[in-house]
């Protein structure tokens, strides 16, 4: 279905189950966004220049813009519009250089996660539902290990792409370069702030922004069926580059806008304009060009709505995963 753009990679069976799994330490993630963490921590302050603060404020916006948000996760991902192949090559490794995962690993993490949560109920790691620093602990040192898995099944346009399968072997490595880059263009200073400190900030702020997303904040939509709702998370719109509207995105995942409304600002939406304008990108989804989806109901700003939406709405109180809507 044109509104999904990316769950049909998960493959799911009779048993396939999205609640039963074990969440267990994940020595390399752990060791490396703690080792980033670290030495930003350390060494920052006693490196710190209004330079190497630029630095890191630039390619922050670059690889969170460009790279994770439309390059990962609006094309890559969602497949929310077209591009040439090399602008998706350039768009996708500046998304791996955030340093979160490569293109595949990445996107079957977030696929598992998008199916788990369009089902009835999930585990907790896979909806934030723990407390903050218990959920701290889990996404970003930990990994979810479930007893019955579904498939994830790329497409071959991705499964058979040596660049992609080399991004996906190097792509911790791939920080690198830009270390080398920064340092020769501006010493310790540069790379401590360049690639430590925007590790540690883009993925803990991913993290940040995904675990308030799904526990509470301003709805427009619930989506019928489904365990988990979305949440907007207004103060992160355009640090996140468009990503926190997560309530719209839980309403329409396969558009390339995110930020819905005026008051909704969406860098990552802002780039994909700039690129139709120069005749980079082409076939772009939105809302008005997509099918409708008959589970999706629109919260009114009064308070009221169909019957539907009071169901939905006494149904998630009871199960807890549902506030009402502000």
């Amino acid at each position: 279905m044109a509104w999904v753009k990316g769950s049909e990679r998960i493959v799911a069976v009779p048993d396939s189950d999205p609640v039963r799994g074990a969440v267990k330490w994940a020595p390399v993630k752990s060791i490396w966004i703690g080792s980033m963490t670290a030495v930003a921590l350390i060494f920052g302050p006693l490196t710190f220049s209004w330079d190497a603060f630029a630095v890191f404020l630039a390619l922050c916006a670059v690889t969170l813009c460009g790279g994770h948000s439309v390059g990962m996760h609006r094309r890559l991902i969602h497949n929310s519009f077209e591009c040439p192949l090399w602008l998706e090559y350039v768009l996708v490794t500046l998304g791996t250089l955030v340093g979160m995962a490569g293109p595949i690993g990445m996107t079957r993490q977030h696929d598992l996660r998008d199916w788990a949560q369009r089902q009835t109920n999930c585990h907790d790691y896979l909806c934030h539902r723990r407390s903050f620093w218990h959920d701290a602990w889990w996404q970003l040192h930990c990994d979810l290990h479930l007893a019955r898995a579904p498939e994830f099944r790329l497409e071959p346009r991705i499964a058979n792409d040596r660049v992609y399968a080399w991004m996906e072997r190097t792509w911790m490595w791939q920080q690198l370069p830009v270390a080398l880059v920064l340092y020769a263009l501006g010493g310790w200073a540069w790379v401590v702030w360049g690639v430590c400190a925007r590790v540690a900030v883009c993925v803990t702020g991913h993290w940040l922004v995904g675990h308030y997303a799904h526990r509470e904040g301003p709805q427009s939509f619930l989506v019928r069926g489904a365990g988990v709702q979305g949440f907007d998370v207004p103060i992160a719109g355009l640090i996140s580059m468009g990503e926190s509207w997560h309530n719209n995105h839980h309403a329409y995942p396969g558009s390339a806008r995110i930020g819905l409304l005026p008051d909704q600002p969406d860098p990552g939406w802002w780039l994909i304009l700039a690129l139709k304008r120069a005749g980079l990108a082409w076939n772009i989804h939105t809302p008005e060009t997509m099918p409708v989806r008959p589970e999706l109901v629109r919260v009114t700003s009064d308070g009221e709505g169909c019957p539907a939406l009071r169901r939905m709405r006494r149904l998630g109180e009871k199960h807890g995963w549902l506030v009402p809507a502000r």
